[in-house]
């Protein structure tokens, strides 16, 4: 497939994928939908150990483009549940099922959907001008792409309350003091620390950090005992592995370990 709507990149292990379209805000049309969901399926088939996500342009993502639908008076009722279905549930089930660290980068404005997709990445970090906003209550929507599953397991009910219901900006260094976002940095150096991020994850022990993230995930929804026996079970399947080797011989013989992602 060829792209039109984004950016995509695989070399020395880092996948990179920059949604392109700047002069709507990057908002999600279905031709983009589409075009990312095959970045991500060469993203699993390549040897990737690591994607970083990002925008073009000013912005990260404005969500869904609204001219991409007829709501016009006298239009027949557009089924927002099928665009849920066949495109953002997908789409942020993929980004969570990737065996690798997905880093998102967000430079300007990332509202609704847009917002979401980046709380679905394991690592998110923000220009300082950055700001997120749940702009759905501004049309009568709930927030969705998993907003109303990750706000209130990210910065607790009442936080994830407010911002669902006032649809507020939030900054990205108030974004940060909430434990919304990893870390927010100055704008000029958003990109040199992305990079810096992927460059170290496309060298770790990826299978070790894939079960990480997994564990981590489950651990909502499971109890102290399940959650044991989900370390158990991923201890017995990564003591198998080259990398655990390498990373104890390594230790052993005082040197820094050269992990293959094994």
């Amino acid at each position: 497939m060829s792209y039109e709507h984004i950016l995509f990149s695989l070399e020395n292990g880092i996948a990179r994928v920059t949604l392109n379209r700047p002069d709507k805000l990057n908002s999600f049309n279905e031709a983009m939908h589409l075009e990312l969901r095959d970045a991500l399926a060469k993203t699993r088939a390549g040897k990737a150990r690591v994607l970083v996500l990002t925008g073009a342009g000013r912005g990260f993502c404005a969500g869904q483009d609204l001219s991409d639908r007829n709501v016009s008076a006298g239009a027949s009722p557009v089924d927002l549940g099928h665009t849920i279905e066949t495109f953002y549930t997908p789409l942020i089930l993929s980004l969570r099922a990737l065996e690798m660290p997905v880093i998102c980068a967000v430079n300007g404005v990332a509202a609704g959907a847009g917002a979401n997709i980046a709380l679905a990445c394991d690592i998110v970090i923000a220009g300082r001008s950055a700001s997120f906003i749940q702009a759905f209550c501004k049309l009568g929507l709930v927030p969705d792409a998993g907003g109303t599953w990750a706000l209130p397991r990210l910065v607790g009910n009442a936080r994830a309350l407010g911002l669902a219901l006032l649809g507020d900006k939030l900054s990205a260094e108030q974004a940060e003091n909430w434990g919304l976002i990893w870390k927010c940095v100055d704008d000029d150096k958003l990109a040199e620390e992305a990079d810096k991020l992927a460059k170290h994850f496309s060298t770790a022990p990826t299978k070790g950090l894939a079960l990480t993230k997994q564990a981590i995930y489950a651990s909502g929804g499971n109890t102290l005992e399940q959650q044991l026996a989900v370390e158990r079970d991923s201890q017995r399947q990564l003591g198998a592995s080259k990398d655990y080797r390498e990373g104890v011989s390594a230790f052993m013989e005082k040197r820094a370990p050269s992990f293959k992602g094994e």
